[in-house]
């Protein structure tokens, strides 16, 4: 029986990677650096920390990594408070509230930075409903490293095979999978270059998800 979920954010509970995406192009585009469609592709899923660091080796920027995070950062900033239309994605607010009702752990893990998951909770009230916020900053690696999904696994306090994590990238599959813990891909519109297949599950709406069916998951 599964007792907690794992959420990642960006791009499962909340669509933020145009704001993300127009705030890293700006910022690159002030750098004077160019990067493809299918490198930033790949970024899905890593902490903007890592990001940098692999640009900074890359392109041989003289700025310290932290300095580049926030200069990013700032844009972003600035993007997601000016953003009226920014919502959660469909359905997930329904399952995030029914699996809380029906006593289901609820830990978020996202490569996004501290600051960045607090401005989501705070924006869409949804702390009440999360025991634990857990950032990629806080990690050397990002996904698809498992350290992430293995402390709040760790923090959640029952079995890895008790916990279930909902992932759209690539990156975050791979780490789920790795940390052994089930996962189930959430194939949207936005995640149609990442690769789910080896997720235990694939859906393409949160309508297909109830507390019930999650609960009742057993792990091979």
């Amino acid at each position: 029986m599964i007792r907690t979920v794992i959420f990642d954010m960006d791009g499962v509970i909340v669509d933020t990677e145009p704001v993300h995406r127009y705030a890293y192009y700006r910022h690159f585009e002030e750098l004077g650096i160019e990067v493809s469609d299918d490198e930033y592709a790949g970024f899905t899923g890593r902490s903007t920390k890592n990001v940098y660091q692999h640009l900074k080796d890359k392109h041989a920027l003289q700025h310290p990594v932290q300095e580049l995070v926030m200069s990013k950062r700032e844009f972003f900033n600035r993007a997601f408070d000016e953003k009226p239309d920014l919502e959660l994605l469909g359905g997930v607010r329904q399952l995030i509230e029914e699996l809380h009702q029906h006593g289901i752990q609820l830990v978020l893990a996202s490569s996004a930075s501290r600051a960045t998951i607090d401005r989501v909770m705070q924006r869409f009230a949804l702390n009440p409903y999360f025991s634990h916020l857990v950032s990629g900053e806080d990690f050397p690696r990002s996904k698809p490293d498992p350290a992430i999904f293995e402390h709040a696994a760790a923090l959640s306090g029952v079995p890895r095979r008790q916990c279930v994590v909902i992932e759209d990238s690539t990156n975050g599959v791979a780490a789920a999978k790795a940390a052994g813990i089930y996962c189930i891909g959430y194939q949207s519109e936005h995640s149609l270059l990442q690769d789910l297949r080896h997720a235990d599950l694939v859906v393409g709406h949160f309508s297909e998800l109830t507390a019930a069916r999650i609960a009742a998951i057993e792990p091979a």
